[in-house]
This record gives C-alpha cells, structure tokens and sequence, in this order.
C-alpha cells in the first residue's frame, strides 16, 4: 500500500516516556571527474527530536490498538508491491560520524538540512547499531549481512603491521597480509553479488577495503585495492560524476542499479571549506571541533546532491535510499583525533547510528526507537528488491513490523585496530556488547579470562577504555534514560546482567568451557 502516515513501531513503555537528551557540546572543559559540488540549501526545517518522540508515542498508541498483523497492512507495501517494478538501490554510508551529529537528531549547532530533509521522508530507526566501532569490519558486515567474526574480518590491519611501511619488505609483507583478509570475504554471497542474480548493475564508490571493487561483486567501481579505497576517495570530496554516469548508463541498458555511496566523509583530514571553519568557530572554541563540524556539513552537501539528482532523473519513487554510518566519532577538542568513548571503543559514540529507509509512495515516514542492527540492512535490500536472501542471516527485514518485534537483542563486538591473529577472531578481541530494549549490556574480553592480557593493540584504545578493560570491568547502561552512558548500573541491576550475559553468550561465545571430564577416563 502507498502509505503516507505514521509508521508502526514496536517499542516498550519505558521507551514511550523517555525524554529527549540534550547534546553536550564538545568543546575546552577510475571514472570521469571531477563534476562541482553544488551549493546546500540552508532553509530545509529541521526534523526536532520533539517530532521523533511525538511520532513514537502515536506508533505505540497505533501498534496496541491495531496488532502488528493490521499495522503491516496499513503501513507498509505488500510483498508483491514492493516487487515491482524492479527498485533500485542507492545506500548512503558516512564515515566517523557521532550518532547525534545530525539537526534530525538534536544537535544545537550543525546545518544538516539534507539528511534533514532524508529523515523527514524516511523510516527513521533512531537507535541503529554497527556491528563494530571500526570501518572496515563494519563495512564487511554490512556488506555480507554477517557478524565481524563471520566473516573473520575484524580488524583494518593485518598482523605484524604496525611499524612503518616504508621498505619494499614491510610494503610487501602488508600487501599479502591484506589479500588474505581480502580472501576472506570471497566465501560469501555479497549484496552486489546477490542482487546481480536479479539483473541488477552495481556501482562501487568511497570507502572500500577488500580489494579490487570487483572482489565485491560490483560490475563498475572506482576502487583499485589498496587500503581505504584509492580512487574511490575522490567520491563526496571532489566529484559526483561517477554516479550520475553510472545511473544514467544502466537506465539506457533497461536495468536496475545498487549505488554504494560511501565517501571518506566526514572522516578526517577535516579539511572543508574555509567558510565552514570560519561559521562553526563562532560556535565553539576549538578549531578542532569546528573542522569536524565543517566536515559534516560538506558531507550533508553530497546527500543534497545525490538526492537532487536523483529527483532531476525521476527516480525518487523508483528509488530505496538507504542510511547508515559506519562507525562514530566524538571529536577531540584538543587534537585532531577522537575522544574517548567514541572510534574503538564499546559505546555508543563508536556504535550507535541512525538508520533510514526511504522510497517515497512505498515507504511511510516515521520514527521508531527500537534498537536494529546494521546487518539487518542487507535482507532488508534484498526484501524490497524481490531477491531471496541467503539462509541462516542473522539480520531481520527492517520493513517488516513483525521481525523487528519479534527480536529482542541486537549484538555486537570490537576488536585491535591491527589483527593479533588473522584466523581466530577471539584472539582480536576486546569487548563484545548486547542491546535489549533500555539496557546495554558491554562485556569484555578479560571478564572471560582474567588471567588473559588485554591484546597489545588494545593501545589504540582511549585510556578510559583501555582501563576498563584491563579491569575486566563488565558495564550495564541504561541508554535510553542515560543515552551517553554516564552511570554503570551493573552493580545494582544483577539479575539484567546475569540474563544478558547469558544471551551474549548464547550469540556468541568466544571461549566457551571444556566440556567436563569422563569419570574414570583417566589422562
């Protein structure tokens, strides 16, 4: 059905009376190009945070009055309208992005009328998580639909990596460790793999670190294998060009597309226009902070692009928009890298991300609270394109009311910067965490095993973090009521944690106990 009112979301009663948090600013205490960028358009309304809890509370009245069966029907297409005819595809991914660095989201300061304008016309899930706080293996989940230690991507680095690349050696040794993490992601049925079944042309542009784009499945791209992306990086920062062509060329041949939007934005170097800096250093006093700042907003100005161009072809209505970040950032005030609790670390800062689903006639916009996953991104694709989705996935189709009820934890987990040990995830592994309605529940690897040293890249970690995890310091929050993770509560709450753990556990437990031994078994 072409559904144009509120969307239905289940979400609980606590969830219901939560009030809006205020942001605590940080501050002191090979494709043609390049195509200009255009201007943004700074009057686009924002999307309050007082709309996101007005609609929540609307969705939860509807959903109790009118059961989840009759809110599908009302609300979202059906199956079959959702088939046809073929939807394409364009999925928007930011990079180092906080959750709450949006106008949508409630920031006081930021200019984002773009993504305001997206939220407005999207199915909004507020409390989006990746599935680790580091980009490349959260690219790869999002790619293939699977966890990090799946798909045993689960750090950016190979081992033995860290020093200097700078002898023809250390160049090499780097290269074979990278193809072998690159191999890994060649044992599954990627989404541009998936949906090429289908007829569907698909471009690869931005950040991307699994080799060649075509390692993906992608039948066009920019990147040529090296780390980050190469070429792929032009994306966002200097030309659009390459998606413009690249749609342009697959509506003349009569076939659907799959655009994989994913520029090293607002990721550093932090270097937007010199107007940007001189706006936001009226906001804050960290030159820092106000490059960051400046970064976002030129991001904002390739999503108005994208969107207008796509408005320009005819295409909004034929078209699935998807969102998502990759992983946060809270921008140091003092330095040019992240701040505690953000890249790298267990909390939300590094986890959380807003994620928006928009196909105008077919998608109802509206705002839900309860927590996903960005594996859920890839069967919701495949869903709304008619494509059947592989068995065993452990994402759900975010445009079906019913799954995402009927799931009671999302999980995830975060890993060395730089691999201990390419085959055995475990060894990587430094925090795992789990979301159940108001509670999140983080879980490090030395409460596993005390005796364990905490794994030597743990030093990228901030040192907050890093003490909590050489700690073996197990942390309960309660984020809807305290969403930047303040006050531990895992000595007052037991009982949450010892049922969390046990749901952690039962998802994926990385030293599971010897089994007992046989009486009378002898040595």
């Amino acid at each position: 059905m072409r559904g144009s009112g509120v969307s239905m979301c289940p979400v609980s009663r606590s969830e219901r009376r939560a009030k809006p948090q205020a942001f605590p600013v940080l501050q002191r205490p090979v494709l043609k190009g390049p195509a200009p960028l255009s201007s943004p358009s700074r009057q686009a309304p924002g999307f309050p945070t007082s709309g996101i809890a007005r609609w929540t509370a609307v969705a939860c009245r509807l959903v109790a009055c009118l059961g989840m069966a009759i809110v599908a029907n009302v609300v979202f297409a059906s199956a079959a309208d959702r088939a046809a005819p073929p939807t394409n595809v364009v999925l928007i991914v930011s990079d180092d992005q906080h959750w709450r660095d949006y106008g949508f989201m409630g920031h006081e300061h930021l200019r984002t009328p773009h993504l305001d304008r997206l939220a407005r016309e999207s199915l909004v899930y507020t409390r989006g998580y990746v599935t680790s706080s580091l980009c490349c293996p959260s690219l790869a989940a999002l790619i293939t639909g699977r966890y990090p230690h799946q798909t045993g991507i689960v750090g950016n680095d190979p081992p033995g990596t860290d020093g200097p690349r700078t002898t023809p050696e250390a160049k090499a040794a780097f290269a074979a460790g990278r193809e072998a993490l690159n191999r890994k992601l060649d044992a599954f049925p990627t989404l541009p793999k998936l949906l090429a079944g289908a007829g569907y042309d698909s471009l690869q542009t931005g950040k991307w670190w699994q080799g060649d784009y075509r390692r993906g499945g992608f039948t066009a791209g920019m990147t040529r294998g090296e780390r980050h992306g190469d070429d792929g990086l032009a994306i966002g920062r200097r030309t659009m060009a390459p998606i413009e062509e690249f749609v342009r060329a697959t509506r003349s041949a009569g076939k659907p597309f799959f655009v994989w939007y994913a520029p090293m934005l607002p990721h550093d170097p932090h270097d937007p226009p010199a107007e940007l800096v001189e706006h936001y250093r009226g906001l804050t006093p960290s030159v820092h902070v106000a490059r960051y700042w400046g970064n976002v907003e030129r991001f904002d100005r390739t999503v108005g692009d994208l969107l207008g161009f796509l408005d320009r072809e005819g295409l909004a209505a034929e078209t699935l928009v998807v969102y998502v970040t990759d992983n946060g950032w809270i921008q140091s005030p003092d330095t040019p890298r992240f701040a505690p609790r953000s890249k790298l670390s267990p909390y939300d800062g590094g986890l959380r991300t807003p994620i928006m689903l928009r196909q105008p006639g077919r998608i109802a916009p509206g705002s839900c609270a309860t927590p996903v996953s960005s594996v859920d991104i890839l069967p919701t694709v495949l869903a709304a394109c008619g494509v059947a989705a592989p068995a065993g996935l452990p994402g759900v189709d975010l445009l079906d009311p019913a799954a995402v009820a009927a799931r009671k934890e999302v999980f995830g987990e975060c890993f060395t910067h730089t691999l201990v040990d390419a085959d055995d995830p475990a060894r990587s592994l430094l925090w795992r965490f789990v979301v159940r309605d108001r509670w999140k529940l983080i879980v490090p690897v030395s409460a596993d095993r005390p005796a364990a040293t905490v794994p030597p890249e743990g030093r990228s970690v901030d040192d907050e973090s890093r003490g909590r995890l050489a700690r073996g310091q197990i942390e309960l929050y309660d984020v809807v009521a305290d969403p930047f993770e303040a006050t531990d509560l895992a000595a007052g709450h037991p009982e949450v944690v010892r049922e969390l753990r046990g749901a952690i556990d039962a998802w994926w437990n990385p030293f599971p106990p010897a089994p007992p031994a046989t009486p009378g078994g002898g040595e």
